[in-house]
């Protein structure tokens, strides 16, 4: 699986979405991240592990802990895919409202 296939295919689940969301605000433990949720730690670590092989998250070692953190440029990476995502649906419906306004144009009377 290529890297943004497996980074979109990690945000497809609202927990790691969450996990995402939690790790804007800085970086954080497994016990911190697992905190909010009605699940057990290790689910919460294999969620933390689909993370980490998108590329999303990273870990660092500091001491006994090993606290997770964001990876902003895997999230950039996301962001302009979308971005050209983006303007290409909207040449797509400029181009369709355009023929629209013609076929309009050639029902009015005369």
């Amino acid at each position: 699986m290529n890297p943004l296939d497996a980074r979109l295919a990690a945000l497809a689940d609202p927990t790691r979405r969450a996990i995402l969301l939690r790790l804007t605000a800085g970086e954080a433990t497994v016990q911190e991240l697992a905190a909010p949720f009605a699940i057990s730690q290790p689910a919460i670590s294999s969620h933390l592990k689909v993370l980490k092989a998108a590329g999303l998250i990273e870990t660092r070692i500091h001491g006994t802990a090993r606290p997770r953190r964001l990876r902003p440029e895997a999230v950039d990476e996301i962001w302009d895919w979308l971005t050209r995502y983006r303007a290409a649906m909207e040449a797509n419906y400029r181009r369709l409202d355009s023929l629209l306004e013609d076929l309009q144009e050639k029902d009015r009377p005369a």
